[in-house]
């Protein structure tokens, strides 16, 4: 975990995701990691950023970035997905989040 990111509440990042309709949808960045495990992959948690419930389903994805652009790409193995939710349990955790599962 070389990097780890968690911003306050008035600083939230927004970054928009097309859904299967090609609309894009709003959702707020809430923590930004990269596994220190030499891959130099790097994960970002995002929850809808319309929703207004105190229990947010929270999506993770695996991301790059180029010329300040993001190009996200899902999580597909069971093994990484282990890892980046034990990554993100952590660090919520070590930062007094109450982000779980």
């Amino acid at each position: 975990m070389a990097d780890d990111t968690i911003r306050p509440e008035d600083e939230a990042e927004i970054i928009y995701i097309p859904d299967d309709d090609g609309n894009d949808e709003a959702f707020e960045v809430i923590m930004r990691f990269e596994l220190d495990d030499g891959t130099d992959r790097k994960y970002m948690m995002v929850v809808p950023a319309d929703a207004e419930d105190e229990e947010q389903e929270v999506y993770a994805f695996r991301f790059d970035e180029e010329d300040d652009e993001i190009k996200l790409y899902p999580i597909e193995s069971e093994e990484e997905w282990e890892i980046v939710e034990e990554t993100f349990n952590t660090l919520a955790a070590e930062f007094g989040g109450s982000e779980e599962q």
